[in-house]
């Protein structure tokens, strides 16, 4: 396995499977997601969600009965070091299911044979369903910094 290759072994989560297939996911429909009904991206354009898709490890969630999106993470990782967790959306639908704690928990575990020495992410609601995973609060944010819009 090369280092940016994602072993697929799916995850099921009640009538969801979990999967890292990048053939699978549903490009319109993740974009129509966060650029219509995100906080931290609205009015992304569909090149630039398509740019970030085509550049990053991608896990999303399928109705197994209808194959249908129901929910989506992107990881921007060098699979040796570090990843960033984002852009994680659950369908209004699902909302409350558990299935954004499973997604979560199955990106961790794919990313976990990489030896990662940190994963990162940002939330303005959700910290309780990260916290589940393991993510904590930064023990010395006073050392972060950040360039761009923030």
């Amino acid at each position: 396995m090369s280092d940016s290759t994602v072993p697929e072994s799916p995850v099921m989560h009640g009538a969801y499977e979990i999967s890292a297939d990048p053939a699978r996911i549903d490009a319109a429909r993740v974009h129509h997601w966060i650029s219509t009904d995100s906080y931290w991206a609205p009015g992304r354009p569909r090149e630039k969600q398509d740019r970030a898709i085509a550049g990053s490890l991608n896990v999303g969630a399928y109705h197994r009965e209808t194959g249908e999106m129901g929910a989506y993470a992107r990881v921007v990782t060098d699979y040796a070091t570090f990843a960033w967790l984002c852009d994680v959306y659950v369908d209004r639908p699902a909302r409350g299911t558990g299935l954004g704690t499973a997604l979560v928990t199955a990106v961790r575990d794919l990313l976990e044979p990489y030896g990662l020495s940190r994963i990162m992410l940002a939330t303005a609601d959700a910290h309780g369903v990260y916290a589940k995973v393991g993510f904590a609060p930064l023990r010395n944010p006073d050392k972060w910094m950040a360039l761009g819009r923030q």
